[in-house]
């Protein structure tokens, strides 16, 4: 895929500026938190402020590599158990809040540089099979950024709920 530098900055600015907000507001969840606060499941969930930041710069990671590489990009270099997957959401022993938050912002600096060299919005790639994709659907670079913001958006609220059960702090409302 050409990923040559373009002029248009309207409609790539304000996905980028939607996606950034999302994404502070994310962040803005772990403000003042130790690691052993991060990694603190506060509701019947497995969820923790920590777990959804890893979760959605890995998100992120794969759907910015599926922009650029199509499908094999969602099969390659993903979970391969259910243990794996689950993972994804918590925060290991050895991460900290720090090493994830810092993962985040080098997914999140990639992404914005594809965002805005990409050649064309409109190129698109077939999803891959999944019992949650419509068969034979695919989707543009620009679909893929709505739904990586879209993800953010929602995730972010999960850790705001996750936070103020902790200890009260809001990020949102």
């Amino acid at each position: 895929m050409d990923t040559t530098q373009t002029t248009d900055t309207g409609e790539r600015a304000d996905l980028l500026e939607s996606l950034a907000r999302h994404r502070y507001f994310l962040r803005l969840t772990a403000r003042d938190l130790t690691d052993e606060q991060a990694r603190q499941r506060t509701t019947s969930s497995e969820l923790c402020v920590g777990g959804l930041i890893k979760h959605v710069a890995l998100t992120e990671r794969r759907w910015a590599d599926f922009i650029v590489h199509g499908p094999s990009a969602m099969t390659s270099g993903g979970a391969t158990s259910r243990y794996e997957w689950q993972d994804a959401f918590r925060m290991l022993e050895g991460e900290t809040l720090g090493g994830l938050l810092e993962l985040y912002e080098q997914v999140a600096a990639r992404t914005d540089k594809l965002v805005s060299e990409l050649v064309d919005l409109d190129d698109s790639h077939p999803l891959p099979p999944a019992p949650w994709f419509e068969p034979g659907a695919r989707w543009s670079a620009r679909r893929v950024v709505l739904h990586i913001i879209a993800e953010t958006a929602q995730h972010a609220g999960h850790a705001d709920i996750i936070r103020e059960a902790l200890d009260g702090a809001k990020s949102m409302g």
